[in-house]
């Protein structure tokens, strides 16, 4: 049994394609679809959609965050495996099947599908995003799983065994701290290249600089539940210097040459600013609601 659940907020416009894209799978297991919002709006639309579909489930949270309402989820959902993603994304046909395939292996615990931009590579955020999923989060995750090693997944589209984790801290990703549970408890990541995930990524310089800051943060605070001895970090300052040079692979031509260069410094910058806020302004990431206004 396969439980995917959708955590969205505020997005009526999206949430319809979201569901779509899990509808069209061609899993032999039986499976749910659980959309959770605190929203009316997104809730009504997927209540539609429940209507045509009896695997299609809806859940109200209290608005309270991402994290929040996932763990209120992990009580009670069926599914032997959970799947879980947003409620902006889009899924490739069969991407379900290859995430789930991985759990044949009894040493996985955990499984990250592909995240692939849906923004124009003419832009220059557009040309980041494709460069930071592709040159960046999908070579290392393929690497370290080549490898045999520890990788964090991405929350747009990841799965893991239900009933070994129970729940996890709110004020960090979900996404890096439950791997590394499963890891401390014997099991292997899984990386499914062709497990493919359509994103979009913020538009403006601003929501980039924002999102970026957030997961950034959010990462740095891992050390108030767990002995960073322990963890294999993958998201840190030092990783991304060792495996920039992949980055220079990267460009098809002169001007993405030039927005390559321009990236590294706003890189350093979101480093930087998250510092600051984590160790000396004590403005610590919280589980809450937002999204970049730009991507909507």
């Amino acid at each position: 049994m396969i439980s995917v659940i959708i955590t969205s907020f505020k997005e009526p416009k999206t949430i319809g394609k979201a569901i779509e894209g899990f509808l069209n799978q061609d899993l032999k297991e039986k499976y749910e679809i659980i959309v959770s919002a605190p929203d009316k709006e997104t809730l009504d639309v997927a209540k539609s959609y429940a209507k045509k579909n009896k695997i299609i489930k809806t859940f109200q949270d209290p608005g309270k965050g991402k994290m929040f309402a996932l763990n209120l989820l992990f009580s009670k959902v069926k599914g032997d495996i959970l799947v879980l993603s947003d409620g902006d994304i889009f899924v490739k046909e069969n991407s379900i099947k290859y995430l789930v395939d991985l759990f044949n292996d009894p040493k996985i615990g955990c499984a990250s599908g592909r995240v692939v931009s849906s923004d124009s590579r003419k832009t220059m955020l557009g040309y980041w995003s494709h460069l930071l999923c592709d040159a960046g989060a999908h070579q290392a995750r393929l690497k370290r799983f080549k490898k045999g090693q520890f990788l964090e997944c991405s929350g747009y589209l990841w799965a893991f065994r239900n009933h070994v984790v129970k729940n996890f801290p709110l004020d960090v990703p979900e996404d890096a701290i439950v791997p590394f549970y499963f890891m401390k408890k014997g099991y292997k990541i899984g990386y499914a290249p062709k497990a493919i995930v359509y994103v979009s990524y913020p538009k403006n310089l601003h929501d980039f600089i924002d999102q970026k800051k957030r997961t950034t943060k959010a990462h740095t605070q891992m050390s108030k539940y767990i002995n960073l001895k322990d963890y294999p970090k993958t998201k840190t300052f030092k990783n991304e210097l060792f495996e920039s040079y992949r980055a220079f692979l990267y460009p098809k031509n002169f001007q993405e040459i030039i927005w390559t260069f321009i990236l590294f410094p706003v890189k350093l910058y979101i480093w930087g600013l998250s510092f600051y806020h984590v160790k000396f302004a004590k403005k610590f990431h919280t589980d809450a609601w937002k999204t970049p206004k730009s991507t909507k």
